[in-house]
C-alpha cells in the first residue's frame, strides 16, 4: 500500500509535470508563428527596399548619363563637380525616411 502511495504521488507529479510541458509547447508555437510572421513582413519590406534601391540606382544612371550627353553636346564646359555631399533621399511605404550621404 506504501508502495502504490508513492506511484501515485510520482504519477500525479509526472503529469503536473506533463502538462507544463504541453503549455510551454503551446507557447513556443504560439511565439513561433508571431516570429514566422515578423520574419516574413521583414523580407517583404527588404525586397520592396532592394526593388526601390534598384529603381533610383537606374534613375541616377540615367540622370549621369543625360548630363554627360549634355556636356557633350554643351558649347559652353561646366566647371568640375566640388566634393560637398549630396543627400539622398529614400521612402518606404511603411518606413520613416532615411537620409545617407554620398560623395561625389
Amino acid at each position: 500500500a506504501e508502495k502504490n502511495l508513492k506511484l501515485e504521488e510520482k504519477i500525479t507529479m509526472l503529469q503536473q509535470q506533463n502538462e507544463e510541458l504541453r503549455a510551454r509547447i503551446e507557447q513556443n508555437t504560439v511565439l513561433t508563428r508571431q516570429l514566422s510572421e515578423e520574419n516574413t513582413s521583414l523580407q517583404e519590406y527588404v525586397e520592396k527596399e532592394v526593388e526601390e534601391k534598384k529603381k533610383l540606382s537606374r534613375t541616377n544612371e540615367e540622370l549621369l548619363w543625360k548630363l554627360q550627353e549634355g556636356d557633350a553636346m554643351s558649347p559652353v564646359k561646366l566647371l568640375p563637380p566640388s566634393p560637398t555631399s549630396l543627400y539622398h533621399c529614400s521612402s518606404g511605404n511603411s518606413s520613416p525616411a532615411k537620409v545617407r550621404t554620398l560623395r561625389r
